[in-house]
């Protein structure tokens, strides 16, 4: 890498147990996966990630489906009953040819609305007639109660409503799983959004990593969305890493775009932040900017599921977007350009936790999550 530009800085619907304050995925149960190393990660149950999940890639589902027959692992508050629950929805996924994007969805709304636990009536405790993985009524016509009470009965029900959904695999996940489940609590479901994701790639040797509107598994390429729901800002080369020994307060990677090259969003999510950085009027990004101009120039944050926010600086006009605004994943938010403290066209892409504030490594963390950076593919 070169130093070429200078860049900017459904919810549940009755009590149920809570998910444990982490999940941990042992390096050990490397047996259940293929295709790629499997790290130890650390995962918090309100979608936060300790730093340590970015630093292992799996390979893109090349292991298939895992015999949910076998033992399962135990990870944190999830029991070997509960993966197995969750390898059980990945596999009638699987067998209905369901695009991969759909099993994360799926997994996530179970572990929203059980836990990932089979659920029974509980009597008092329960919702009106809800029982099962999905907490899906026989008053609304889901099935008998009995049927409920089978995991593959029910993950098909889940899989028929979701896939009649117009639009469900660029749609931000908690709203795909609203459309479903139709819940009390419809934003309840994005947290466990980077979760799901990790559930998935373990059990399947990485198809959250895969193309996720294919059934095939294969990696996402180019500005494909995967089935973690990420995809890539801008096609193009890594011009200056993250924090280098050369600028070790480089807090994100620079992309060397050319000007005007569309911008998209990584991840569905909030716009948080729209403007021009360091000057609300826009003046002084209304011109190439230098390194002796402080600040990022036009650019946009968006907050994302997990607690996890992107930041794209250095745009050469004002963002598309506007604040408030819910994106798409790979929705146009502006156009490169080098306003800001910048020495040429290119995008400042930053990636971090605003739970703890804590930067991390872009190119590690788009790796993991199946859309890679760098290249002009």
């Amino acid at each position: 890498m070169t130093n070429a530009f200078v860049g900017g800085a459904g919810g549940m619907r009755r009590p149920a147990r809570r998910v444990g304050l982490a999940v941990a995925i042992l390096a050990a149960l490397a047996l259940l996966c293929c295709g790629g190393g499997v790290g130890s990660y650390l995962l918090t149950d309100d979608g936060g990630a300790d730093e340590s999940l970015f630093s292992n890639a799996f390979g893109c589902g090349e292991g298939g489906i895992v015999d949910a027959s076998k033992r399962m692992p135990s990870m944190g508050a999830y029991g070997e009953g509960q993966i197995r629950n969750a390898a059980v929805i990945v596999n009638v996924g699987s067998d209905m040819r369901v695009p991969f994007r759909g099993w994360v969805i799926a997994v996530a709304t179970a572990m929203q609305e059980s836990a990932l636990s089979n659920l029974p009536h509980l009597g008092a405790d329960n919702d009106h007639d809800s029982v099962g993985l999905f907490q899906q009524r026989p008053s609304q016509g889901w099935g008998s109660a009995q049927q409920l009470q089978d995991p593959k009965y029910a993950s098909r029900k889940f899989y028929e409503k979701l896939v009649t959904i117009e639009g469900w695999q660029q749609m931000a996940l908690t709203d795909a799983a609203q459309r479903v489940q139709v819940s009390a609590y419809p934003d309840a479901y994005a947290k466990h959004e980077p979760i799901a994701t990790q559930i998935v790639n373990l059990l399947t040797g990485g198809a959250g990593r895969a193309a996720g509107n294919s059934t095939k598994a294969r990696c996402a390429t180019g500005g494909e969305i995967a089935a973690s729901g990420w995809t890539v800002p801008v096609r193009a080369l890594i011009v200056s890493g993250f924090r280098t020994g050369e600028r070790p307060d480089h807090d994100g990677v620079d992309l060397g775009a050319g000007r005007h090259t569309p911008i998209h969003a990584a991840a569905a999510g909030q716009v948080i932040t729209s403007r021009c950085d360091t000057d609300p009027s826009g003046r002084l990004c209304s011109h190439d900017g230098s390194p002796s101009t402080p600040g990022c120039g036009w650019y946009v944050k968006i907050r994302h599921a997990g607690n996890l926010v992107t930041m794209y600086c250095h745009m050469i006009v004002r963002p598309k977007v506007r604040v408030g605004q819910m994106v798409a994943a790979g929705q146009e938010l502006g156009f490169v350009g080098t306003s800001g403290h910048s020495s040429g066209p290119h995008l400042h892409f930053e990636v971090y936790d605003s739970s703890r504030g804590d930067k991390v490594d872009p190119v590690d963390f788009m790796r993991n999550v199946g859309a890679p950076l760098g290249g002009d593919q």
